[in-house]
């Protein structure tokens, strides 16, 4: 699976945006060759909003590029903002629960040598995912790479507030260990804000 992540920052209307994904941007989508699905997620006091798609393979996410170009200004136009648009490869996710609008979700951002990714991803499936799937109130994880750059997110989805919190205290317990063969760049604490998956 391949994903490609549309993010807005200082965004200035986010109840908009959310609109214009469901009503403008999601009808686009599901003519697309390839689309696997779309969540949209948000930090409403940092005034961040993000779009999340899925593709079969490479090649249809990247045919895609040119019929969502026009949406993607249209929306930037309604939400305000800074955008960024960032191609990724799905190498890693697990699913306990389906995670819902009003999921919370937790994105750490990473970076790591390139010519390791595939040894640091095996380390991460086989040392963080288990304590990741095993905590309480875990919904989903999903791990994505960028194999030229060594760029890296992990999105993991909660039930609620408290579960993120300690999945969060895990998460900087492993940092400070110092055992991490990635760099922490950034985490995000955000919410699920549209769900669009095909039946």
């Amino acid at each position: 699976m391949f994903t490609r992540i549309v993010s807005f920052t200082d965004a200035k209307d986010l109840d908009s945006g959310i609109a214009f994904v469901r009503d403008v941007v999601t009808p686009v989508l599901h003519s697309q060759r390839g689309w696997r699905g779309t969540t949209a997620s948000a930090d409403r006091s940092a005034g961040v909003f993000a779009v999340l798609t899925l593709w079969e393979s490479e090649a249809d996410r990247d045919a895609s590029e040119s019929a969502l170009l026009k949406v993607r200004d249209e929306g930037h136009k309604v939400i305000g903002g800074h955008v960024n648009v960032e191609y990724f490869e799905e190498v890693g996710g697990a699913f306990a629960a389906m995670p819902t609008i009003g999921s919370k979700l937790l994105v750490t951002r990473v970076s790591m040598d390139a010519a390791k990714v595939d040894e640091i991803i095996a380390e991460f499936g086989r040392e963080v995912a288990p304590q990741i799937t095993s905590a309480p109130g875990f919904q989903a994880y999903r791990q994505m790479v960028n194999r030229e750059t060594g760029d890296a997110i992990v999105g993991t989805t909660w039930a609620d507030a408290d579960s993120r919190s300690k999945a969060l205290a895990m998460a900087e317990e492993r940092q400070r260990s110092g055992k991490m063969p990635v760099t922490i760049r950034e985490r995000s604490e955000r919410d699920i804000v549209f769900i669009d998956l095909p039946s």
